[in-house]
């Protein structure tokens, strides 16, 4: 497996490719190690994936910073680059179908929908707790199916809030399926954070993605 910092962020390729590509969105906390662990994860799963920079460079392990980085977010350049990393990875020789995934953490969640709506090249999303109060995309427009993962103690995205977004999508003609974890918070897969991290509802989601992605993006190659 081998990883590059390219200028649009970090890329990792797998020793054995399955010809999917994957693209992982950071959380409000920049590309820190957690994502890109992340990223080696779906590598060693077969997946070309890149992990885009939105912050440019910019990490932080402050929760103020953190929340002032994710409202500075300059939202349509952050579609544009999101476009960009998905152009990326399909022009990657080892990536041989015409639609990728999109994974995407808390603030990288909700960035996952508003990637399904922009691009045309998104044949699958899964949402880990998304949340952005500026990043409100257009149900309308999305065509991928979207796999979501939130935990009934997260205060960030309430079972309401879960509930709302299930039926906007479904409203609006999508299809998405919702994993509610009983006794998960937010961040319950980030193992970085002992305080969120919740072993049992990570790796059962992190199973159900990797099912999803390879059925989703297997169908539309």
């Amino acid at each position: 497996m081998g990883q590059e910092i390219l200028d649009i962020g970090y890329l990792a390729l797998p020793e054995n490719p399955n010809g999917l590509g994957v693209i992982v969105i950071q959380e409000w906390w920049g590309l820190v190690p957690h994502i890109k662990s992340v990223a080696d994860r779906f590598a060693a799963a077969g997946f070309v994936t890149l992990a885009p920079d939105l912050y440019k460079g910019k990490i932080t392990t402050s929760p103020d910073e953190a929340g002032r980085m994710l409202m500075a977010l300059n939202i349509e350049q952050a579609a544009k680059d999101l476009e960009s990393a998905i152009d990326c990875v399909l022009k990657h020789p080892d990536v041989k179908q015409k639609k990728l995934g999109v994974v995407g953490f808390c603030m990288g969640g909700q960035l996952a929908l508003l990637a399904g709506t922009v691009s045309d090249h998104v044949g699958a999303i899964v949402d880990f707790y998304g949340i952005h109060p500026k990043v409100r995309p257009d149900f309308s427009k999305l065509s991928a199916p979207v796999l979501g993962f939130f935990g009934e103690q997260d205060p960030s995205v309430p079972p309401a809030a879960v509930y709302q977004l299930e039926a906007d999508i479904q409203q609006a003609g999508g299809t998405i399926e919702v994993r509610m974890y009983g006794n998960a918070g937010h961040a319950f897969f980030n193992d970085s954070r002992p305080e969120a991290y919740n072993p049992e509802a990570a790796a059962d989601a992190w199973q159900r993605t990797l099912a999803f992605l390879q059925q989703q993006l297997t169908a539309q190659s």
